[in-house]
């Protein structure tokens, strides 16, 4: 009689950042983000929040003006969210150690393994029930300048059939400027309002080919932005 027993596949591990410590801790910082909200510390304008589904798997694209983005947009959702992030802020004083407690996802510019294994990362958030935050454009871009988007957003959507809540920024370029941008001006100006504006969801099965989803990103997030001129 053959006793052995058939093993039984393990379950995929849960991202860090889905985890308990990394929801602990989302808590925390965004009771302080609301704090500053509230005391008008920085005025903020959140338009649209519902329009992010309150449940499964979600990627929320926004445009990249500032180093502050992700904070006001992290701080906007309701949800907890893991970021595709610049490596280099794992390396800096406290932003490190928040980064990785929230399980955020790093990615080295210009290398394609590290690219490889953000987006490995990434698609196991969105299996997981997740919501992936991402910046097609890959950098900040400086007002009036255009950068080409990235196409792993439009690829990430069509593999996992996960829709795209699209988001425009405003106002975070003038709160903590580039320095390029700055000039002789103040480094942080809290004084600048803030929106966060969302969009529809956009459904990947719509489209056949990743460029034209991505085209399609591009001009939804334009013209939300636009609605703040």
């Amino acid at each position: 009689m053959n006793t052995e027993s058939t093993p039984v596949p393990r379950r995929p591990r849960r991202p860090k950042g889905l985890g308990k410590r990394a929801w602990v801790t989302t808590q925390l910082v965004r009771r302080i983000l609301r704090a500053l909200a509230w005391s008008n510390f920085v005025h903020v304008t959140v338009v649209g929040r519902a329009l992010v589904p309150g449940s499964g798997p979600v990627i929320v694209a926004s445009n990249h003006v500032s180093m502050l983005d992700a904070v006001f947009l992290w701080g906007a959702l309701r949800r907890r969210a893991v970021a595709i992030a610049m490596a280099e802020l794992w390396s800096w004083p406290v932003v490190g150690w928040l980064v990785r407690r929230l399980g955020q996802i790093p990615v080295v510019r210009r290398d394609s393994e590290s690219g490889q294994a953000a987006t490995a990362q990434a698609e196991q958030i969105l299996r997981h029930g997740g919501v992936l935050i991402i910046y097609p454009e890959g950098k900040l871009v400086a007002r009036g300048e255009r950068e080409p988007y990235k196409p792993g957003v439009a690829k990430l959507a069509l593999a996992t059939g996960v829709p795209i809540v699209p988001v425009a920024t405003t106002g975070t370029d003038g709160v903590l400027p580039t320095r390029r941008a700055r000039g002789d001006g103040p480094a942080f100006d809290r004084r600048h309002p803030v929106t966060i504006r969302f969009g529809e969801p956009i459904d990947p099965a719509g489209f056949d080919d990743p460029d034209k989803l991505l085209d399609h990103l591009r001009h939804t997030i334009e013209d939300l932005r636009a609605q703040e001129d």
